[in-house]
């Protein structure tokens, strides 16, 4: 096994290049009912429909990918990910931690550190995401790494069975702090 290529360190965690060795790990990471129940899609994804988009994620360039590592041991953890529309300069930001990651404050750090890469390297405006209304840790971390409320779509997705909000959150360069 290769040493991770790390792009920006952090002080928990660092973004690094994905690997494509680590491929099983998404997998399993996508298809956990808590990520099942976060991102709203209902239904686990197959292997091939999971290789097929690492194929295609890698041959574009308005789809960076990030892998979150832990700093000491450089064990991957997560991935985020940059929706680029190159037209505005503008992302939709995504982020995808391992259910054993979860809870101990590693994605608001994973998400501070692609903000920073969105607005001081791609030189991107601004960052929006979406979050189901009831993903109350999700609301948590994004805030924390400098998201705001934007917006409310309302009855757009599913929590456990139920319609629920989607709420938009935003970032613009201008008030990311710059890095030291």
């Amino acid at each position: 096994m290769t040493d991770p290529y790390i792009l920006l360190p952090g002080k928990r965690v660092s973004l690094a290049m994905p690997d494509r060795d680590h491929l099983p790990d998404y997998h399993r990471w996508e298809n956990d009912p808590g990520t099942i129940l976060g991102f709203g899609t209902q239904v686990p994804q197959s292997w091939e429909v999971r290789a097929g988009g690492w194929e295609a994620a890698g041959r574009n360039r308005d789809f960076p990918q990030f892998e979150v590592i832990t700093t000491e041991e450089r064990t991957p953890v997560g991935i985020t990910t940059l929706q680029i529309d190159s037209a505005v300069r503008t992302a939709e930001y995504v982020i995808l931690l391992a259910p054993e990651a979860r809870g101990k404050g590693l994605a608001t750090e994973a998400t501070a550190l692609t903000l920073r890469w969105a607005f001081e390297y791609a030189a991107l405006r601004m960052v929006w995401l979406t979050v189901l209304e009831p993903n109350a840790a999700g609301l948590t971390a994004y805030e924390k790494a400098g998201f705001k409320p934007a917006g409310r779509l309302r009855q757009s997705g599913y929590w456990r069975g139920r319609p629920c909000d989607e709420l938009l959150m935003d970032a613009v360069a201008e008030e990311f702090p710059a890095a030291p």
